[in-house]
């Protein structure tokens, strides 16, 4: 059982949420910094559009039951991470238990070692991205 700390700043949230889902399932405590500076590839309207169809579902007998998606940006990329984990199994409750995602570098956290992922800079690779805090300021949060 190890703790990995991963810096999310210019990273492709699904890359990395594949990699660190497989971590915490291999019994691993996992710890994503700067989750807002993390982006998303894809035509932004397109994103902005399916996300804000989620965000705004409800169930019209009761809405108390519908999905819940976040617009907070560390929240945001949790919930993202625990679609890629079998979160209804006892197996996948107690891996999503280990997740931690920070807005920014806490202060405790600012002398951790990183835990390096090997990733190009989605610039290079992508022609449209979107931030995930540009995307959840247009879902409605304020930062």
């Amino acid at each position: 059982m190890a703790d990995y700390v991963i810096d999310g700043t210019d990273k492709v949230l699904g890359r990395v949420g594949s990699r660190v889902a497989k971590l915490l399932l291999q019994d691993n405590n996992v710890t994503i910094l700067n989750s807002e500076k993390m982006v998303m590839t894809g035509h932004p309207q397109d994103l902005v559009s399916k996300y804000k169809q989620l965000v705004e579902l409800k169930d019209k007998a009761n809405p108390e039951h519908s999905p819940y998606w976040p617009r907070r940006p560390d929240m945001f990329v949790k919930r993202v991470i625990r679609g890629m984990l079998p979160y209804k199994r006892p197996k996948g409750k107690t891996a999503f238990k280990k997740l931690r995602v920070y807005v920014g570098v806490p202060a405790t956290l600012k002398d951790a070692k990183l835990y390096e992922l090997k990733s190009k800079n989605p610039s290079e690779i992508f022609e449209t991205t979107i931030s995930i805090q540009q995307l959840t300021e247009k879902l409605g949060y304020k930062l």
